[in-house]
């Protein structure tokens, strides 16, 4: 039963979560941590660090790696399938209807609405991570108290060594991923 309940969330997932996989970590979040209560906000975090470091798409790794950690290896694969297969529905379709009414100036408009969208839920995501990076929680109103200063100090430092020196961001990953076990090893 936890196979199918997996399968409907990420096909939920995969099925509305338009422009990539940024814009589905918000939907993923609420699925996993909200709606079916199968992994905390601190699990949420690990796979999406996890996602980020692996090669390839973040909301495929994200759906391997959290049906992984919700039911197993047939759980990841599952999840990965259900992500994945309104993708592969959905490209299929709008390929053939784009490239039969692409100079329609309707499909032009849609195209240029989309956008704006897309980019919502992508700083979407990214405030999220940022707030439960930095505060452990994503919700308002924060406290400071609850400030992780150690957090600030590995963002303020892969800031500057993305910015300054044009580090690549798997180096930035390698240089904060090493410091943090160092760091994270004596608190």
């Amino acid at each position: 039963m936890i196979y199918l309940s997996l399968f409907l969330s990420f096909f939920q997932i995969g099925l509305f979560s338009f422009g990539g996989g940024y814009a589905a970590l918000p939907l993923i979040e609420q699925e996993l941590i909200h709606v079916q209560e199968w992994i905390s906000y601190q699990q949420f975090i690990d796979i999406l660090t996890l996602s980020e470091m692996t090669p390839g798409p973040i909301a495929i790794n994200a759906a391997t790696f959290s049906g992984n950690q919700i039911a197993g290896i047939f759980g990841g694969i599952v999840a990965t399938i259900g992500v994945t297969l309104p993708s592969v529905i959905i490209v299929q379709i709008m390929a053939y209807f784009y490239f039969k009414y692409q100079n329609l100036t309707v499909v032009q408009g849609i195209i240029q609405g989309l956008r704006p969208a897309v980019v919502a839920l992508i700083a979407s995501a990214g405030v999220t991570i940022f707030m439960t990076a930095m505060f452990g929680h994503s919700e308002w109103p924060v406290n400071i108290a609850d400030i992780n200063f150690v957090s600030i100090v590995f963002f303020a430092a892969a800031l500057f060594l993305m910015r300054k020196y044009k580090a690549s961001p798997i180096q930035v990953i390698l240089i904060t991923g090493v410091a943090g076990g160092i760091v994270y090893s004596f608190l």
